[in-house]
């Protein structure tokens, strides 16, 4: 099930966004983006003091791809080339499922950026990598999380109590899933018996 993992990090393309592989030129960008507030209001980062801290980010992001663990994307506009923020899956059981993780400079919120970002993902999560199952973990309160994960076809599952661990810290998290047999957002099921 390995060898379903790419070797070569894949572009997905949409209509408005390319995501792509998180290289070191993407510092400043990160920065930005995990240094906001709001962006990890709900969304555990190692506290950054300055663009050379994002350093060891980029280079766990690719080591995880290397070691077939994890994959993470850059979200870049059309023709754009800094990231607007990231999406990927934080770990991976081959054939099984993987944790989706995102965030987005708040600029962008509200576009439906991020719905575009996580149909693409999820898409490629069931036909490349053949997952039966794809998780979210969202924080108490992440509401803009949990609407972007209804409007793109996952379903609440329930709340972990304590499911996550930070800094020492126990939170409760609330589950999100989608499965590959589940209809797709938006198609209109017709029984046809």
């Amino acid at each position: 099930m390995h060898h379903l993992f790419p070797n070569q990090f894949p572009v997905l393309q949409t209509s408005r966004l390319r995501l792509i592989e998180i290289q070191h030129v993407h510092q400043p960008d990160l920065f930005y983006l995990f240094t906001d507030k709001l962006v990890t209001q709900y969304y555990h980062v190692i506290p950054l003091r300055e663009v050379a801290d994002v350093r060891k980010i980029v280079d766990m992001l690719q080591q995880r791809f290397r070691d077939k663990q994890a994959i993470r994307w850059g979200i870049a506009l059309e023709n754009q080339q800094e990231l607007i923020g990231t999406i990927g899956f934080n770990s991976w059981v081959p054939g099984h499922k993987a944790v989706l993780i995102y965030a987005l400079v708040q600029e962008y919120w509200g576009k439906g950026i991020m719905t575009e970002a996580i149909n693409a993902v999820v898409q490629y999560g069931f036909d490349t990598l053949r997952l039966k199952r794809i998780e979210a973990e969202v924080l108490q309160g992440n509401t803009g999380s949990e609407r972007v994960l209804l409007k793109t076809g996952f379903q609440h599952e329930g709340l972990l109590r304590q499911g996550m661990i930070w800094n020492g810290a126990a939170y409760d998290i609330n589950m999100y899933a989608r499965l590959a047999t589940d209809p797709q957002p938006g198609s209109i099921f017709i029984d046809r018996r």
